[in-house]
C-alpha cells in the first residue's frame, strides 16, 4: 500500500511493541499546496491591477531522467499558481555558448521574471558560468553570487529554494529556534552552505559537517535541529537522533528495495519530536519557494 512505502509513515503505522512514538510529521506537500493557493491569489490580484503574470523560464539540457521529473513538476506547479511557464528543452550536445546565448535572451525578455537552469548540466558546460550569466534579479534559484552575498549579509531577496523551504517547514513547528544547536550534514552550495546562513539568521548555533568531520555521530547527537543533506540512503542512524530533536531530511534516494527514502533511518521517528517524510517533505517545499521567489522577482521588476 502507498502508506507502507513511506518510511516515516511505516514507522508510525507499524511501531515496535512498547515503543513510545513522539515524532510529528512536517507535511511539506500540504504546506506547499497552501502556499500555492496563496501565490495564486496574489497573482490574481496583480492581474486585476493590470500587472503581468509572473513568468518562469525553465531550461533543461539533456535527458537526465531525474531532471525531467523535477522540471515537469516545476512546470505543473507554475501553471497551477496562475503563473506563466516558458519551457526550453535543449539537446545534450548543446554548447556552452548556445546556452549562454539563450540566457542572454531570457534576461532581456520582459515577460520572463525568473530563470531556472536545471542542474546537473552536460560536462561541456560550466555550471558556474551559467549561474553567473543569469541576471541576479531573475535568479529565482538564488544561486548567483549576488544573492548568496545578500544572504551572507542578512539582507536576502531571492533565497536558495531548498534551504528557504526548510525554514518554512521549521516555522510550522512553532518552536523558537533562537539558541538551538543546529547541525547540517553536507556542505554543498545548493543546500548545506546556504542552510547554515539561514539558520544563523534565525540565531541558531550552527555546526556544518562533511566527509572529513570527526565523530559525526557524536556531533549529530547534540543537535536540537538536524538537516541531513548527504544523498545516501539511511546514512543517519536512528540512535544518532537526540530525543525531541527536529529532523529535516533533504535526501531523496532509492533503498535496496527500490523505494524512495531519505538520508535518515526511518526509525528516527521513534526519537524525534518533528520529522519530514520522504517523499512529501522538503521536495514540494523547494518548488513552492521557487515560485515564491518568482513572484518576488516580478514584484521587484515592477518598480525597476
Amino acid at each position: 500500500m502507498a502508506d507502507d512505502r513511506n518510511p516515516v509513515r511505516l514507522a508510525a503505522l507499524h511501531p515496535k511493541p512498547d515503543t513510545a512514538m513522539s515524532a510529528r510529521i512536517l507535511d511539506g506537500k500540504t504546506l506547499a499546496e497552501r502556499l500555492k493557493a496563496d501565490l495564486g491569489a496574489r497573482v490574481a490580484a496583480r492581474v486585476a491591477l493590470g500587472l503581468p503574470r509572473p513568468g518562469l523560464a525553465v531550461v533543461l539540457v539533456g535527458e537526465n531522467a531525474a531532471s525531467q521529473i523535477y522540471v515537469r513538476n516545476k512546470r505543473k506547479f507554475t501553471e497551477a499558481a496562475n503563473m506563466r511557464s516558458f519551457s526550453h528543452d535543449l539537446s545534450a550536445d548543446t554548447s556552452e555558448a548556445e546556452l549562454l546565448a539563450l540566457i542572454d535572451k531570457l534576461n532581456a525578455d520582459p515577460l520572463v521574471h525568473g530563470i531556472l537552469v536545471q542542474l546537473p548540466l552536460p560536462k561541456q558546460i560550466d555550471p558556474e558560468r551559467v549561474t553567473e550569466r543569469i541576471d541576479p534579479a531573475k535568479d529565482v534559484d538564488g544561486f548567483h553570487p549576488y544573492n548568496i552575498g545578500r544572504l551572507v549579509l542578512k539582507r536576502p531577496i531571492l533565497r536558495p529554494c531548498t534551504p528557504y523551504g526548510c525554514m518554512r517547514l521549521l516555522a510550522e513547528t512553532g518552536e523558537d529556534l533562537v539558541g538551538k544547536h543546529a547541525v547540517i550534514i553536507g556542505q554543498s552550495n545548493i543546500v548545506g552552505r546556504p542552510m547554515a546562513l539561514e539558520l544563523l539568521m534565525a540565531r541558531c548555533t550552527v555546526t556544518v559537517c562533511h566527509s572529513a568531520t570527526r565523530d559525526l555521530a557524536g556531533i549529530v547527537r547534540q543537535a536540537d535541529v538536524l538537516v541531513a543533506a548527504v544523498g545516501k540512503a539511511y546514512f543517519v542512524a536512528a540512535d544518532w537522533i537526540k530525543p525531541g530533536a527536529i529532523v529535516i531530511d533533504v535526501g531523496m534516494n532509492r533503498d535496496a528495495e527500490g523505494r524512495l527514502c531519505g538520508d535518515v533511518d526511518r526509525r528516527a521517528a521513534e526519537r524525534a519530536a518533528w520529522i519530514t517524510p520522504v517523499p512529501g517533505g522538503v521536495g514540494p517545499m523547494t518548488i513552492a519557494m521557487l515560485l515564491a521567489n518568482t513572484l518576488t522577482a516580478a514584484e521587484l521588476q515592477d518598480s525597476a
